[in-house]
């Protein structure tokens, strides 16, 4: 077996873009809100069906975004997932609000409906849902709480972009959606982000928020001949630098994907039978959603295990890491949230998550040199 280092992940190069970044750097507007910022919006909205999409500097500056929109404060309580990155949470904890963490489906990773219902208090005022590796949540069951106690659904999309429940796209069904476009994501601008709206007025204050609480977008439309501080607000625009990259990439979204989704099916062909003989559960995706391939994770029976497994790998030159640390066991977790019932399955499948290289370059040949080394493990 070759000893060439298979890394985990490698950011996807578009074709086009130095010639978007040389467009940039000659036409002296490298600061927000230029050609390649309207480019590349329309094109998300193409993808995503969103009535209404900002380009942010990251998720993260969409999540925060959000918890403005929803003017989230110290009385109100956000129930988060415990398994998912700290974004989810602490973009709520910005504002004051408390995190209530709520437990998952092992099926999925996703957050479990059941958890979030009996996590709901007088005080909640939304739920931050991830799809995780972009597989939908149980949006139905999530959306029927939200009607039945008066909260919002914030959509945290950085795994799910082209992914859908039910025909519907990740990122718009929810109040809010976020999309992350950090270089390890399957579409990237190096750092990036998005903000999805469909509700016209959280629209209008979002374009306030995101320059600065500022009306400059209305002004560079010609809506006002002048334009102040309207609103709080930051500075969340991302340059025409980012812009031009991630215009570039979502050019190529069909080939990205296309790429990503050879790698995973490979993965779920060639592991198959050696998970049924060693109680190892693969990652599966439930017929009513389409997935975007952007990991593939596999579950070995005890931490033990998965850690003997990653040694394993890596002693073969190949990368695969675990994921999250359950958010209610960490120090801001604990400062900042609480945990109404304890998040075992979050921590069950924290232990016992491993993640293989998956990114659109990856050959053939690596990929069979990965389940081959995988397959030679005995759990």
């Amino acid at each position: 077996m070759s000893t060439d280092r298979v890394i985990f992940s490698r950011p996807f190069r578009a074709s086009r873009e130095l010639a978007n970044l040389e467009a940039v750097l000659a036409s002296d507007h490298s600061h927000g809100d230029g050609q390649f910022t309207a480019s590349a919006t329309a094109k998300l909205k193409a993808i995503t069906g969103a009535p209404h999409a900002l380009l942010t500097t990251s998720c993260t500056s969409a999540l925060e975004m959000a918890g403005l929109l929803l003017e989230l404060g110290p009385d109100d309580e956000v129930i988060v997932p415990s398994f998912a990155f700290t974004s989810t949470a602490t973009s709520m904890a910005l504002r004051g609000a408390t995190c209530v963490f709520a437990d998952i489906d092992p099926a999925t990773g996703n957050l479990d409906p059941e958890s979030v219902a009996a996590a709901v208090t007088e005080r909640t005022k939304a739920v931050v849902v991830i799809h995780y590796g972009g597989v939908a949540a149980d949006m139905d069951r999530l959306l029927a709480l939200a009607g039945q106690h008066g909260f919002a659904v914030v959509e945290d999309n950085a795994h799910g972009l082209g992914g859908s429940w039910r025909g519907q796209p990740l990122g718009t069904i929810g109040t809010l959606g976020t999309l992350s476009f950090h270089d390890t994501k399957n579409v990237h601008c190096g750092e990036g982000g998005a903000l999805l709206l469909t509700d016209e007025i959280l629209m209008a204050r979002a374009e306030i928020i995101r320059e600065k609480g500022t009306d400059r977008a209305r002004f560079l439309r010609g809506a006002v001949d002048k334009y102040s501080w309207q609103d709080i607000g930051s500075s969340y625009l991302p340059s025409e630098l980012n812009a031009a990259v991630l215009d570039a990439q979502l050019d190529e979204f069909d080939t990205i994907q296309a790429g990503r989704h050879r790698v995973w099916d490979a993965y779920a062909a060639g592991l198959a039978d050696w998970a049924a003989r060693n109680d190892v559960q693969l990652m599966t995706v439930p017929e009513d959603r389409a997935h975007t391939a952007h990991l593939y994770y596999l579950r070995t029976p005890t931490e033990q295990r998965r850690d003997d497994l990653i040694a394993h790998l890596g002693g073969l030159g190949i990368s695969a890491p675990f994921h999250y640390v359950p958010l209610d066991s960490s120090p801001a977790g604990l400062k900042l949230g609480r945990t109404p019932r304890p998040c075992v399955r979050s921590a069950e499948f924290s232990g016992t998550v491993v993640r293989l290289p998956l990114w659109p370059g990856l050959r053939d040949e690596q990929v069979a040199r990965v389940v081959e080394a995988v397959t030679a493990f005995t759990v």
